[in-house]
């Protein structure tokens, strides 16, 4: 009997009684669900950020960008990216042009409308284009780039020398897409050229660093110096110059550096507007117009088209092939 006492003991300390009591997670309950939520409004609240600095810059971005960014990586040393584009097409925005505000208008003592041109300065004398000079030096200072200007009287004119510095550039590198300084100084410049007589050659110029691609229908410094002059005709007519102001827009690549010595300085890259005399003007108007006299060559020379016996006699003249 004892021992079956014993036996019973022994088989009570042997059995596991398993009930419903708590798991193993119970203890944390649900404080793992509120931390994964946390996480993922936080994570959204990232995103919503991100985009709202992405949607706040987008507008600065489209201006810098545009069509005309540089596609493509630099290959080497002294490289420039390939711009993206038609080689066809225009890469300069078309940019809508204020009308001409050359002329104002009135009524005469008979009320009819009448069309008044306002008196206009024409700038001659070397005085007079130093102090046109001195003018546009001022308005450089006024803009924050009183070190990217230089001029110099000419006896053709004043040549007006916008360029870049190696802390500050007149276009973004490598397109023809003018800073905001340099766009708001143009457009500074205009009204003082609207109230001038003088015509003037905008020029484009380029250091010597050569775009990626050599295709010779790719663009390169020939399209970026045209290009540039080109925006930068564009910036002076909206900030209200006439255009009947501008004789001629011209890009000559690398080919007239200031710095011949140093090829890629950045005292190179600039838009030279030359503000001609009238006589300088006539006479650039002359070279590309139609010719209003002739010189003779030379003695016995004509230049008429000669008649049917002439170009016989001519044929006759040529060494006959064996």
């Amino acid at each position: 009997m004892q021992a079956a006492k014993k036996g019973d003991k022994h088989h009570e300390e042997t059995i596991v009684k398993r009930g419903g009591g708590k798991h193993h997670d119970d203890e944390h309950g649900g404080a793992w669900k509120v931390a994964f939520a946390d996480f993922c409004m936080a994570l959204m609240a990232l995103f919503l950020v991100l985009w709202l600095i992405a949607a706040r810059e987008a507008s600065a971005i489209k201006n810098i960008v545009r069509d005309n960014t540089a596609a493509g990586l630099i290959e080497g040393s002294g490289g420039k990216p390939e711009i993206a584009g038609n080689p066809s097409g225009s890469l300069i925005e078309r940019f809508t042009l204020p009308r001409s505000n050359g002329g104002s208008k009135g009524a005469d003592s008979g009320g009819k409308t009448t069309s008044t041109a306002p008196a206009r300065t024409q700038y001659e004398s070397p005085s007079e284009l130093a102090a046109l000079a001195h003018a546009l030096q001022q308005m450089s200072a006024d803009a924050g780039l009183a070190s990217n200007l230089a001029t110099v009287v000419t006896p053709d004119g004043l040549r007006v020398m916008l360029h870049d510095t190696d802390r500050q550039g007149m276009f973004v590198r490598g397109s023809p897409i003018p800073t905001d300084r340099f766009s708001k100084l143009l457009r500074a410049m205009a009204p003082l050229f609207e109230k001038m007589e003088n015509q003037m050659l905008i020029v484009g110029h380029t250091d010597s660093l050569q775009y990626t691609s050599t295709d010779p229908t790719a663009y390169s410094n020939w399209s970026l110096s045209a290009n540039r002059a080109l925006a930068a005709r564009s910036q002076l007519l909206i900030g209200g110059m006439r255009k009947e102001g501008i004789l001629q827009v011209v890009g000559m690549s690398d080919r007239a550096p200031l710095d011949a010595t140093k090829p890629d300085a950045a005292v190179n890259r600039r838009i030279e507007l030359l503000i001609l005399t009238s006589k300088q003007a006539a006479a650039v108007t002359a070279m590309f117009g139609t010719p209003k006299q002739t010189e003779d060559l030379a003695k016995d020379v004509s230049i008429a088209k000669p008649g049917e016996e002439a170009l016989q006699e001519l044929r006759s003249q040529l060494p006959k092939k064996p």
